[in-house]
């Protein structure tokens, strides 16, 4: 998937990761660049098109689906995330949340731009993952949750659209340098560095990058005895989350 003449649509794109994707795709010469958010008056970059997208709402994804009918790639970067583990009062709550935006949300515009995607070619698909897909802690268990499903999503998908030439790559990541992450003291990867690796990933025709140190080892570590996973994760780093816009 080359990004130069590329029509491109980010969900989550007025800040963050999302401003970041819509950043670099202009710069390597994207011929059009849809940009979703809530409120689309927050979206001041030059060069994009806003549109009104909330990814909890199915009514605004089949809309920008009937409209953007030329998009050759989606990224599926909109996401939330809550503090607190499964046993928490309000546990319950917070995963349907969550699910709702970082599984249901992929799902729904996956759904949506499937068949506008076979009828350009094919083009491509990217999610936001991060490295919470592989092990979970107490700080971000529901988050944890929801990315597990979000990585089988999209492991489930890079099959079922394969037929019609259309790639699918899953994007891990720890923390992430936004204003989201801003309180919290951990290293941080700068999200224009991020986002360059990620995309020079999707146009070598990759289906999965490890797009930070932190990624790359806990991944290793997921064949290891004792599985990463298995740890206490109080003896080290909390699970990193990759959020880049609450719902877009």
């Amino acid at each position: 998937m080359k990004i130069r003449n590329a029509n491109v649509f980010i969900t989550g794109a007025n800040r963050g990761l999302g401003l970041a994707f819509a950043r670099e795709v202009l710069a390597r010469g994207a011929r059009k660049v849809y940009a979703g958010a809530r409120d689309p008056s927050k979206l001041t970059l030059p060069g994009v098109e806003a549109i009104r997208l909330d990814v909890n709402r199915a009514e605004d994804v089949a809309a920008a689906a009937s409209r953007c009918t030329d998009v050759t790639l989606l990224i599926n970067n909109a996401g939330i995330a809550a503090v607190g583990g499964f046993l928490s009062v309000d546990s319950i709550e917070s995963a349907r949340a969550q699910l709702e935006t970082n599984f249901f949300g992929p799902l729904r515009l996956s759904q949506a731009f499937a068949p506008v995607l076979g009828a350009n070619g094919g083009g491509a698909i990217l999610n936001v993952l991060s490295v919470a897909s592989w092990i979970n802690a107490p700080m971000l268990a529901m988050y944890g949750a929801s990315k597990s499903a979000a990585w089988a999503l999209t492991n489930g998908l890079r099959h079922e659209l394969r037929a019609q030439g259309t790639q699918v790559l899953g994007m891990h990541v720890g923390f992430v340098d936004t204003d989201l992450t801003r309180g919290i003291d951990l290293p941080k990867s700068s999200p224009e560095l991020i986002v360059r690796r990620t995309l020079d990933a999707l146009e070598a025709g990759a289906e999965e990058v490890l797009a930070d140190e932190r990624a790359r080892q806990l991944k290793q570590g997921l064949s290891a005895e004792p599985g990463v996973y298995l740890l206490d994760p109080s003896a080290d780093a909390p699970v990193a989350p990759a959020v880049s816009a609450a719902a877009g």
